[in-house]
């Protein structure tokens, strides 16, 4: 291959990653525009839909569901009790362990969310077929799985010569 097909493969490849940056960024000021109709922040769903799941967790399991640390979450869920939707109680058993639970508020707001998180995925697929949603799927899910995977060096193709081995000088060799 010459490099003139080298170039333009890396500039295809780079003009696709870049949509599929933007695709996401104008993925996520979409929904969290939707997300304040209903009176929540961006990434706030996702404390509530766990909750709704599971109430009652502790700030590490939901830290641990989100694949984030502890301390991240507790800014969202700060916000969201101090909105009324969820309240923190001590553990019963483990004075250490925080609880949240939804509040009455939060449950009526859960299927306000989930209509515009529908709304938001309707309007990004609108006119995008079944077959393409599809193939669409697997393409993101091996980006995903591509990119989760640890950064390492690419080892380098051995070359097409191979080199002679010397014949070697000790006694032993004859």
């Amino acid at each position: 291959m010459n490099r003139y097909y080298i170039e333009k493969e890396a500039e295809e490849v780079t003009k696709l990653l870049a949509s599929l940056q933007n695709a996401a960024r104008v993925g996520r000021t979409h929904m969290a525009r939707l997300l304040q109709t209903t009176g929540l922040y961006a990434g706030q769903e996702s404390v509530m839909e766990l909750l709704a799941a599971k109430d009652g967790q502790t700030l590490g399991q939901l830290a641990s569901a989100l694949g984030v640390k502890p301390p991240t979450v507790t800014k969202p869920v700060t916000r969201l009790a101090e909105q009324g939707f969820v309240e923190r109680r001590p553990s019963e058993t483990d004075a250490r362990q925080i609880h949240v639970w939804l509040t009455e508020e939060g449950r009526a707001v859960l299927e306000q969310m989930q209509r515009a998180i529908r709304d938001a995925e309707m309007r990004a697929l609108d006119g995008v077929k079944k077959k393409e949603r599809k193939q669409l799927a697997r393409i993101l899910a091996k980006i995903e799985s591509n990119l989760g995977e640890p950064v390492t060096e690419k080892k380098k193709k051995p070359s097409a010569k191979k080199k002679k081995k010397k014949a070697d000088p000790s006694p032993e060799a004859s």
